[in-house]
């Protein structure tokens, strides 16, 4: 037991990334305590409700993980569905036991970091644990929450709290990798068209408009209030599975997941329009331009550079719109040349 548990202990502290971090604590749980089934939740708001979505969980024996899938069925469900867990986050509780209609006990173990839940771990078995194997997953799950801290650090944006562009690289990354076959060539026009009415991957680059505008008349601290508020807005408007960046400055990058391009458009817009409703304070109103493309099999450098181009035409072109790629070229209203996966701006 205590080679096995050392051997965990390895695992988990070795992991740099919250996707590996969370596969290893399934797996640790999973075998240390015998249970049926292991889940680490995400708790997200979304249009001020807030979900509960698993990130990873056990099938067959192995570990699957949701940001590996780029087909993404379970979106989230309302918090309401699960009132153990409602329970525990209110009386501030770090584990609260509840029996099913089947004869399953199922313990929920919110993660508290900082006085808020944003990750909980379900824990199924059909007999009640003895007092030992409680104590080891107390443990485990003190290990888990400090490098859950450790990891939101180095992720994370210090001044909006959104993912950083480190981060954003490494996601990326992922997200080609799972979503292109092994030895993939680079995609015909086509097929780019194919995008336009099957479920794809998306990128965005956000610049709010006019910013050093807002800095020179207002001062760095209004226009740090800005950048927080914006991003609050950015967090309602995408779902779970999306990911939100900060590039730096007034800059921010999203990778929209599975949908397509009308709804990406419409998802897109409906961010834009919150963004110029909102009332910042001091400053009154602010604007948002938005330029995205679809992503293909073709270069990182490339995807980017097609949503930053996007960005720009809708920057030079009136500003607070949201501007496509393809739409952009196919109507002749915007033109680019690649070589060698390198993107020459216009």
């Amino acid at each position: 037991m205590m080679e096995a548990l050392l051997k965990h202990l390895i695992d988990i502290t070795c992991q740099r990334d919250h996707t590996l971090l969370n596969s290893s604590v399934v797996s640790a749980l999973q075998a240390l305590t015998g249970a049926e089934q292991v889940r680490v939740h995400e708790l997200f708001r979304f249009r001020h409700q807030l979900f509960v979505q698993p990130k990873a969980w056990l099938q067959n024996g192995a570990v699957v993980l949701a940001e590996d899938s780029t087909q993404i069925e379970n979106q989230g469900e309302p918090i309401s569905r699960f009132p153990s867990l409602i329970s525990a986050i209110r009386d501030r509780q770090n584990c609260v036991e509840e029996m099913t209609a089947a004869g399953a006990r199922i313990l929920w173990l919110p993660i508290w970091l900082n006085d808020k839940v944003s990750t909980c771990l379900e824990v199924t078995n059909p007999a009640p644990y003895c007092d030992n194997t409680l104590r080891v997953l107390e443990g485990i799950l003190g290990v888990y929450r400090n490098y859950q801290s450790i990891l939101d650090y180095s992720e994370r944006d210090s001044l909006t709290g959104l993912l950083n562009r480190k981060t954003f690289d490494e996601k990326f990354s992922r997200l080609l990798a799972a979503s292109a076959p092994e030895g993939a060539p680079h995609e015909s026009e086509d097929e780019r068209r194919h995008h336009a009415k099957a479920a794809s991957q998306w990128l965005a680059v956000v610049d709010i408009d006019h910013f050093k505008r807002v800095n020179d008349q207002f001062g760095h601290l209004y226009g740090d209030e800005v950048l927080i508020l914006v991003a609050n807005l950015l967090r309602s408007s995408f779902r779970a599975h999306d990911r939100v960046f900060r590039f730096g400055g007034e800059e921010f990058v999203v990778l929209l997941r599975s949908t397509t391009l009308e709804e990406a458009h419409r998802i897109f817009e409906r961010f834009r329009i919150s963004v110029e409703q909102h009332a910042f304070p001091q400053v009154g109103q602010v604007t948002v331009s938005l330029g995205f493309a679809c992503i293909t099999q073709e270069s990182p450098v490339v995807i980017l550079g097609h949503a930053d181009q996007a960005l720009y035409y809708a920057k030079e072109n009136g500003r607070n719109r949201v501007c496509y790629y393809d739409g952009l070229v196919s109507s002749g209203l915007l033109h680019s040349e690649m070589a060698n996966d390198t993107v020459e701006f216009f």
